[in-house]
C-alpha cells in the first residue's frame, strides 16, 4: 500500500475526519476539500522537493562572511510552499487560512517531510513560531510579525539552546536589558537589547524570504543586575533579522544579530544550521549595540510561550521522523521486489538450475520489511491519532475537550521519541535490505538514516522525554492522564476480544497495560526521585511500545469491521503489521519493566572511575 493509500484509511476509515465538518469551524469542508489539499501537497513535495533532496544533502549551506548561500532550487522549493498557503492552513479565513483540520494538515505535511525533510524545515518552524505569537502576542505581534509569517513574508525561528547551556535551558545567559526611556511603550512590545549567543539555531541566517523572525528566550537581570536562576526567569522575545515598522514594512535598519559560523550535521543538511551572537556590536541599531527585541507575554512567563511552539514541534519532529522511516521503507520494498538474488529452499534445499528469485521472497526479507510496516505505519496512527486530538481540544465539547488535552499531555513525549527511534531503526533495516549497495550514495536509504539521526536529539532526547514522562505525566494530578489513557486502551481492548483474530492480541495487551501500572507504582514506592527516575528510558520504551500495540489493535478491528468496504491486500496488511508487533515487539515490554519496577541501581550508582 502506498502513503496514500494508508493514511486515506487513517483519515477516512479510522479517524472518521469527515465528521469534524459537523463543527462551526470545519463546516465549508468535507472529504473533497480534505482531498484536493492532499493531492495538491503530493505533488508539489514530489515536483519541488523530492527531486531536489540529493541535490540539497550533497550541496550544502556555505557562508562567504556576508550571507548564507542556498541552492536556487532549495529557494524555489521554499517560495512554492509559501504559495501553496500550507504555512497558514488551520488558520483563520480572515489570515488568509484554510481553516483545516489539525489532523488534516499534519497528514498533508507528511508529503514534504517523506519527499525531503532537509528542504522544508523552514515549514514547520515557520508556522509553529506565527502560532505561538496567535496565543501569546500582542494584536500588533500577530499582525506585524505573524500574519507575515503565514503569508512567507518572512520566516521564523526558535532560539533556545546555547553553547554553555545545551538542554539545560535553566542555565542559559542571554540578558535582555530594557531599552532606554519608554520601552515599555512601544508598539510592538516593551523593547529590550538582547547579549548572547544561541547554537544550533536551524534556519538562522538565509535569503529565502524577506525577513527572519527569531523567537528568542533570554533574562531580564534583576536590581542587583544579576540574572534570576532557573527558568522562572526566562522571559521570550521577538527579534527580528531586519526591523519593521507598526504596518509590518522594512525599516531598512538591520538589527544587531550577527551569524557566527555553520554546523554541519549529520543530516538535514540542505538547512542552514547556525551559531548566532546576539548584540555583540557588529550591526549597532539606532546608535548603540545589542539586538532590539520585543517581550512576548509577561517577564519571567518565557519557558510557558515557548512550550506553545515546542510541544507543537515535538509532534512535527515525531510526524518527521515517521515520514523518514516510510521514505526508506517503500525504498527497501520497491528494491526487494525488484532485486533477484538466491533461490527458494525445497524439500532437498536449494535447486541452483532454477532461475533465482526475488528478495522479497525470503523470510528474513519479509522479517525486516514487516517491521518497517509495523513501526512506520503505527507511529503515522499515532501522530495523526495526536493531530486528532488537537482537534478535540480546540473545537470539541468542554468535557471532550478537557479530556483530549490530557491525553495529548500523556501522549506527547512518545508521539515525539518513539518515532525517533524505532523509524531510524526502520531506516536501518532499509540498508540492510539493499545489501551493500544501501550504503552506496546510489540509492536513498543512507541519507534518510542520516537525516533520521537527528530526531532523537530534536525537541528534546530520549532522556528528556523519559524523565517528562515518568517524572512528570503520569503522576501529575493523581494520576488522572495515565488513567484517561489506560480507559481508551481498555475500550479497545474489550472490543477486540468479541474478534477471534484479535482476541490473542487484546489479552496481550491488557497484560502489558497492567505491567505499565505494577511498574509505575513500584518505581515511586519508595517516593525517592532519584530512585524512581533512574530507570526513565526503559519505561519510556515500555510505555511507547504499549501505546503502539494499542494503536495497532484498533486500526486493525478497524480494518476487520470494515474488511466488506476495503482492499482486501490493505486488510491483510495490516492484520499481518499488527500481528508482527505483537509477536516480535511487544514482548519487550516485560523485560523493560522488570528493571523499572525493581529500581535497577546499575546505572546511577555507576562511579565514574569504573569505566
Amino acid at each position: 500500500m502506498s502513503y496514500r493509500q494508508t493514511t486515506d484509511f487513517l483519515l477516512h476509515d479510522w479517524l472518521n475526519v469527515e465528521s469534524l465538518q459537523q463543527r462551526a469551524r470545519f463546516a465549508e469542508h468535507n472529504r473533497e476539500t480534505f482531498d484536493a489539499v492532499l493531492d495538491m501537497c503530493e505533488k508539489l513535495a514530489a515536483d519541488k522537493f523530492a527531486s531536489i533532496n540529493r541535490l540539497v544533502d550533497t550541496e550544502e549551506p556555505w557562508f562567504d562572511g556576508e550571507k548564507v548561500h542556498v541552492p536556487e532550487a532549495s529557494r524555489a522549493a521554499a517560495r512554492a510552499y509559501a504559495e501553496s498557503g500550507m504555512l497558514a492552513a488551520a488558520q483563520d479565513y480572515e489570515l488568509g487560512g484554510m481553516q483545516l483540520p489539525c489532523v488534516v494538515e499534519m497528514a498533508a505535511h507528511a508529503f514534504f517531510s517523506k519527499a525531503g525533510i532537509g528542504v522544508g524545515g523552514a515549514g514547520m518552524l515557520t508556522s509553529g513560531n506565527a502560532n505561538l505569537l496567535m496565543a501569546h502576542g500582542t494584536p500588533a505581534q500577530q499582525e506585524v510579525f505573524a500574519k507575515n509569517e503565514f503569508a512567507g513574508r518572512f520566516f521564523g525561528t526558535m532560539c533556545l539552546s546555547e553553547p554553555q547551556a545545551g538542554s539545560s535551558l535553566s542555565d542559559i545567559v542571554t540578558r535582555a536589558t530594557p531599552d532606554g526611556e519608554g520601552f515599555e511603550r512601544d508598539p510592538l512590545g516593551p523593547r529590550y537589547r538582547l547579549r548572547g549567543n544561541k547554537m544550533w539555531i536551524s534556519n538562522g541566517e538565509h535569503e529565502m524570504a524577506e525577513n527572519i523572525v527569531h523567537l528568542v528566550l533570554a533574562k531580564i537581570p534583576g536590581p542587583d543586575g544579576k540574572l534570576v536562576p532557573g527558568t522562572r526567569g526566562i522571559s521570550l522575545f521577538i527579534v527580528p533579522k531586519k526591523l519593521v515598522d507598526t504596518e509590518g514594512r522594512l525599516t531598512g535598519e538591520r538589527n544587531d544579530v550577527a551569524l557566527a559560523g555553520l554546523n554541519h550535521k549529520l543530516g538535514y543538511r540542505g538547512i542552514p544550521n547556525t551559531l548566532l551572537n546576539f548584540g555583540e556590536g557588529r550591526y549597532p541599531v539606532r546608535g548603540s549595540s545589542g539586538a532590539i527585541g520585543y517581550l512576548v507575554g509577561k517577564p519571567g512567563e518565557g519557558l510557558r510561550c515557548m512550550f506553545h511552539m515546542m510541544n507543537e514541534a515535538r509532534i512535527a519532529v515525531g510526524l518527521g521522523a515517521t515520514m523518514l522511516g516510510y521514505a526508506g521503507y517503500e525504498a527497501s520494498l520497491d528494491y526487494a521486489r525488484n532485486r533477484p538474488q538466491g533461490r527458494a529452499m525445497g524439500p532437498t534445499g536449494k535447486d541452483a538450475t532454477q532461475p533465482q528469485i526475488p528478495i522479497i521472497q525470503h523470510a528474513d526479507v519479509k522479517r525486516m520489511l514487516l517491521a518497517q510496516k509495523s513501526w512506520c505505519e503505527g507511529a503515522l496512527a499515532l501522530e495523526l491519532y495526536c493531530a486528532r486530538l488537537v482537534d478535540e481540544q480546540h473545537t470539541g465539547a468542554p468535557d471532550d475537550a478537557a479530556q483530549a488535552a490530557l491525553l495529548l499531555e500523556m501522549l506527547t513525549p512518545i508521539a515525539k521519541s518513539w518515532p525517533s527511534e524505532w523509524c531510524l531503526e526502520a531506516n536501518s533495516l532499509a540498508i540492510q535490505v539493499h545489501g551493500g549497495y544501501g550504503y552506496t550514495r546510489d540509492f536513498p536509504v543512507e541519507q534518510y538514516w542520516r537525516d533520521n539521526r537527528l530526531n532523537m536529539i530534536h525537541e528534546g532526547t530520549h532522556g528528556i522525554q523519559a524523565l517528562d514522562l515518568l517524572g512528570r505525566k503520569v503522576v501529575m494530578d493523581g494520576g488522572k492522564g495515565l488513567q484517561l489513557l489506560a480507559a481508551r486502551i481498555n475500550t479497545t481492548i474489550e472490543r477486540a476480544l468479541a474478534v477471534p483474530e484479535l482476541a490473542e492480541m487484546a489479552n496481550a495487551l491488557a497484560a502489558a497495560l497492567a505491567e505499565v501500572g505494577r511498574a509505575t507504582k513500584a518505581a515511586w514506592a519508595t517516593g525517592n526521585p532519584e530512585e524512581a527516575l533512574g530507570n526513565a528510558v526503559p519505561y519510556l520504551q515500555a510505555f511507547g511500545h504499549t501505546v503502539i500495540a494499542w494503536i495497532w489493535l484498533d486500526v486493525a478491528a478497524c480494518a476487520l469491521a470494515k474488511r466488506a468496504t476495503l482492499d482486501d491486500a490493505l486488510v491483510q496488511g495490516k492484520l499481518a503489521a499488527c500481528r508482527f508487533f505483537f509477536r516480535h515487539d511487544l514482548p519487550k515490554v516485560a523485560a523493560w519493566l522488570q528493571v523499572v519496577a525493581s529500581r535497577d541501581d546499575t546505572c546511577r550508582t555507576m562511579e565514574d572511575h569504573w569505566f
